[in-house]
């Protein structure tokens, strides 16, 4: 591993902190717009959406919305942004979608789960991947599922584990590979250090592998084109890319991995608008901001003449510590780069700014 070096080296900036009474779970900017949600758990054991506006240095609460169970995580990607309607999961297995205009009562709801809904991801919104809008689920019960908001009821896919094969808690779920109307791809990490890769078009298990520790969060590079890079990040402090342009027979996909730090790294967002830039949340309450650097070659044949895969390198840009407790959810805003938001268990949102990302 390389640091950047130099006056060059990107600065993460706290540009607002604003402290909560609440445990948020995750945040998300609202497309188009200079608004934030914050999600998590009031005290009394429900639900709560935060609506926030950046006023320059001040964050202003436009909406409070309470619902009855605490939400762990919320996704826009399956909304046009016409609408935006963001997506929840909440802690008693349910998948809500929202209009933040009227948010009474959801516009689609399923009880989608048995047990607690970890991960959220959507495509097919946003103008982000070819194909129909879908999000995927992933819960403590083990399954991983896909639904068609325009569909009631049930899933248009559902990966369960085999008879006689234990359940695993499904940490992190995310769509990649929705370069256009048939293709597309769901990547599941697991509690037992499983990650499995489904492939939505044929139906079936494309790859697996094991990074012998709970996998957190996994993020495509980019959800709008050929598979090309996969980020997993682990409890033990240690992520792994994966290079997914070539698939080995045997081998799989070839992979670098970097320690990070001692605790676990809750959570990884590439930058929207430079995919080899990724920021990694850590559970001492620091940031990590990361580089991925292409090998000269991505590809090379083995002795049997099967093209396998060559890893790159990846290079730490900056890190900064924000908080004494995880910083367990981070995004980055889609519009203005380097503009990102990130919540963390001492009950504080953070705004920040990363500077110079144009010089990198």
């Amino acid at each position: 591993m390389s640091a950047a070096v130099g006056a060059e080296r990107p600065q993460v900036v706290s540009h607002v902190q604003q402290a909560l009474s609440y445990t948020v779970f995750d945040c998300k900017w609202v497309p188009r717009s200079a608004r934030l949600l914050c999600l998590g758990s009031a005290a009394r054991g429900t639900g709560l959406v935060q609506l926030y506006e950046l006023h320059g240095a001040r964050l202003e609460l436009l909406r409070e919305i309470e619902k009855p169970k605490p939400i762990k995580c919320g996704t826009f990607g399956a909304t046009s942004l016409q609408q935006r309607y963001l997506a929840t999961g909440d802690f008693d297995g349910n998948l809500n979608i929202w209009n933040l205009e009227a948010p009474e009562i959801p516009v689609y709801s399923v009880k989608g789960h048995k047990e607690i809904i970890n991960s959220i991801d959507g495509v097919g919104g946003l103008g982000i991947g070819e194909g129909a809008p879908e999000i995927v689920t992933g819960s403590r019960d083990g399954t991983v599922k896909v639904w068609d908001p325009r569909q009631n009821d049930t899933p248009v896919a559902s990966m369960e584990p085999v008879q006689g094969e234990s359940k695993r808690d499904c940490w992190t779920v995310a769509f990649g590979n929705a370069y256009n109307q048939e293709q597309r791809v769901v990547c599941a990490g697991y509690d037992n250090g499983d990650i499995k890769l489904f492939d939505l078009k044929t139906m079936s298990l494309q790859w697996e592998t094991n990074i012998k520790n709970g996998v957190c969060s996994v993020e495509f590079d980019r959800k709008d084109i050929n598979m090309n890079k996969l980020v997993a990040t682990s409890l033990e402090g240690k992520f792994h890319v994966f290079d997914m342009r070539t698939q080995h027979p045997t081998k799989g996909f070839a992979s670098v991995s970097e320690k990070a730090q001692k605790s676990t790294i809750w959570q990884v967002r590439h930058l929207p608008q430079n995919r080899d830039i990724f920021m990694t949340t850590g559970g001492s309450g620091s940031l990590h901001l990361w580089k991925y650097e292409y090998p000269a070659q991505r590809s090379k044949k083995d002795s049997e003449g099967s093209e396998m895969g060559v890893a790159g390198s990846v290079s730490l840009l900056q890190n900064v510590t924000l908080s004494t407790q995880p910083i367990s959810s981070l995004d980055w805003s889609p519009d203005k780069k380097g503009l990102c938001v990130c919540g963390a268990f001492d009950q504080t949102v953070r705004v920040l700014i990363v500077t110079k990302l144009n010089k990198i």
